[in-house]
């Protein structure tokens, strides 16, 4: 047979002698050939990404002793391997990208140091992908904050950090092979950067991203977005009454459209021919300047998420379920495509309810459900959200707001794509899954009111401790919830007002947060959760209130368009996993006035979010757009 052609492809790997195509992926995992060996025996593949989740299952499938012995034929970082010059040729460019050559004597020396106390904790060296999330390289200083920070983990948690890590590495290097480069997933990843530089006062300063209602950073994301789909080729971009950033592409003429063509999309990713396109909601009229045979049709797929974010937070909480559809917009657009149905994205201005105490008001004006006592609402500056809109230039009005309102009947559903913001998905190797439901919750503030005394002086018979009341019924909490599937129960806050070291607590304060994916299920345990705090004080003699502050009912997404994002995540050749959503979305708000499905994308740090450390790889995101354009190709075939 023919050479390995460079670079390789995936015909040429499914057709190739066993020992060619093994000689041709030689270095994808440091010393450790049996693995793309193995992975080699399920030939074919469909897709880049299918061969390797399959090199990713044969680690995990190896045992506890092969993994171990797999990380530790991984070099340290700038260790006695670099110094002496025989690292891998692969390690050796890896680890000059993130110019671990080039450290200054004194970070070499910590680097040394690190790695000594690293291998004496856990047994085996430390493990980075250091060409990072978008396959260009870290810079020294973040590789020493992660050693730093890794170093203080469990040794079981940092085991499966360093094979994650190995799997990173291994899947860029199989790309440089392929020449596949995630372009639209790289263009996620500079809009998530850039858009990451507007931070709200007092928090840039340090380094942190917060961006809340109506701030000078929050308008200026506004503005960059706005920005960003006039380029991408929306029809048309507005600011919203009350600060969304609304896009809209247009679709073909019934008459006079493009002749049917593919979607634009990525490897391994079957694509659909667009037939005609539409829109639907506030108005009907072709916009200003429209392109001949294009035109408004009666119904639209409305997609998006929040641009706000907590405090502290990370980039890709609800931004890139902005971004991603933008991407497939832009493909859409420079290949002169249009769907028979429009699609508006949008940017929702308020989600976290950080500012105000107002959660989900940008997808709340969309389904009317607007409050008129949140235009009163005072912030910590004592600055009424109406004070802060009209500063904004949005006219503060009842009137504008409730004009947003959309008629459910002229769109088709909504869909949205979110990073998980928890570990399952990153836990099972899996860049895509399918969100079954959001999951409802409650949420309760309490106190226990017992007798404050001396720690020294009163019998523990006689003692009447509101924490220790307050601790066992967390305790309660934790096996309550733990005893049945998709239901999670928090304590979140414990607090002892005016507490000493040497007094019995006399007040706890606390919280409660119950979510299940059925409000059944959480009432259930709601109801248990009181019953058993009842009983707890009544044993103790103490007095308890509990006030309950949010409900908000499940959101179980619709079955047909859960099947569309289901096909759109086997058409990339990954396995289907579906999974609750624990956090709340603004599909919540739109699951009120019509149909919606979630797809979730696997976040990095073992999914953590609402932090700095919130992350994803380009790789995961090229996936997440190719998912999307699948999506607008069946529904493309779909809709008359």
């Amino acid at each position: 047979m023919a050479a390995a052609p460079t670079p390789l492809t995936l015909a040429w790997l499914n057709d190739a002698p066993a020992q060619a195509a093994l000689a041709a992926l030689d270095g994808l995992y440091e010393h450790s050939p049996w693995i793309a060996e193995a992975a080699l025996r399920q030939r074919p593949f469909t897709s880049l990404a299918q061969f390797k989740h399959a090199m990713v299952r044969v680690v995990r499938e190896a045992g506890r002793e092969a993994q171990v012995a797999l990380v530790r034929a991984h070099p340290e970082l700038a260790g006695k391997a670099a110094v002496a010059g025989t690292l891998t040729a692969e390690s050796t460019g890896e680890q000059a990208r993130a110019g671990l050559n080039h450290c200054t004597p004194e970070e070499f020396a910590l680097v040394q140091r690190l790695n000594a106390e690293y291998g004496a904790r856990f047994g085996w060296p430390f493990v980075l992908a250091v060409r990072g999330p978008r396959g260009e390289g870290l810079h020294r200083r973040e590789i020493l904050a992660t050693l730093q920070r890794r170093l203080q983990g469990h040794p079981e948690i940092e085991l499966a950090e360093c094979l994650r890590h190995i799997d990173r590495i291994a899947e860029i290097r199989l790309s440089d092979k392929f020449g596949a480069v995630p372009a639209l997933g790289n263009q996620v990843w500079d809009w998530a950067e850039q858009l990451a530089v507007h931070t709200d006062p007092g928090y840039g300063e340090r380094g942190e991203l917060t961006v809340t209602y109506l701030t000078d950073a929050h308008r200026a994301c506004a503005a960059q977005l706005q920005a960003w789909m006039r380029d991408c080729g929306f029809d048309e971009v507005r600011l919203d009454a009350v600060g969304n950033v609304v896009g809209v592409y247009h679709g073909a003429a019934t008459t006079g459209g493009p002749p049917p063509g593919p979607l634009p999309g990525g490897e391994g990713v079957e694509r659909h021919a667009p037939a005609s396109t539409g829109s639907g909601s506030d108005s009907l009229a072709p916009a200003p300047g429209e392109r001949a045979g294009v035109r408004e049709t009666p119904r639209r797929l409305l997609t998006g998420s929040h641009y706000d974010t907590v405090r502290n937070g990370g980039k890709y909480d609800g931004r890139l379920g902005i971004l991603v559809p933008m991407a497939c917009v832009r493909e859409l657009h420079r290949a002169g495509r249009r769907l028979p149905f429009g699609l508006e994205v949008v940017g929702f201005a308020e989600e976290e309810g950080q500012r105000y105490k107002a959660t989900f008001l940008g997808s709340g004006a969309l389904t009317g459900h607007f409050e008129p006592a949140w235009l009163d609402q005072q912030d910590a500056d004592g600055v009424t959200m109406r004070t802060a809109m009209q500063a904004a230039g949005l006219p503060a009005t009842l009137e504008a707001i409730a004009a947003e309102a959309r008629d459910a009947a002229r769109y088709l559903g909504f869909v949205e794509v979110h990073i998980e913001q928890g570990p399952v998905l990153a836990e099972l190797d899996l860049p895509l899954g399918v969100v079954s439901s959001i999951n409802g919750s409650v949420r309760y503030l309490g106190e226990v009111v017992g007798v404050a005394s001396h720690a020294g002086t009163t019998p523990m018979d006689r003692r009447r401790d509101a924490a220790t009341a307050v601790a066992e019924l967390a305790l309660y909490v934790e096996q309550r919830a733990a005893a049945a599937p998709h239901l999670v129960g928090t304590v979140g806050m414990l607090e002892v007002p005016n507490g000493s070291i040497n007094v019995v607590p006399g007040r706890c304060r606390f919280s409660l947060d119950i979510r299940s994916t059925t409000d059944a299920v959480r009432d259930a345990m709601a109801a248990d959760v009181r019953e058993r705090l009842a009983a707890i004080c009544e044993r103790r003699g103490l007095a308890y209130r509990l006030e309950e502050t949010v409900r908000a009912a499940a959101a179980p997404s619709d079955a047909a368009w859960q099947r569309r994002w289901e096909a759109a995540v086997a058409a990339t050749g990954l396995p289907v996993h579906r999974l609750p959503s624990g956090a709340g979305h603004d599909a919540m708000k739109l699951h009120e006035v019509m149909p919606q499905a979630m797809l979730f994308v696997r976040g990095e740090n073992a999914g953590i979010s609402h932090n700095p450390l919130e992350s994803t790889t380009a790789d995961d995101m090229q996936l997440a757009v190719e998912a999307f354009l699948h999506l607008l190709g069946t529904l493309s075939q779909d809709t008359p």
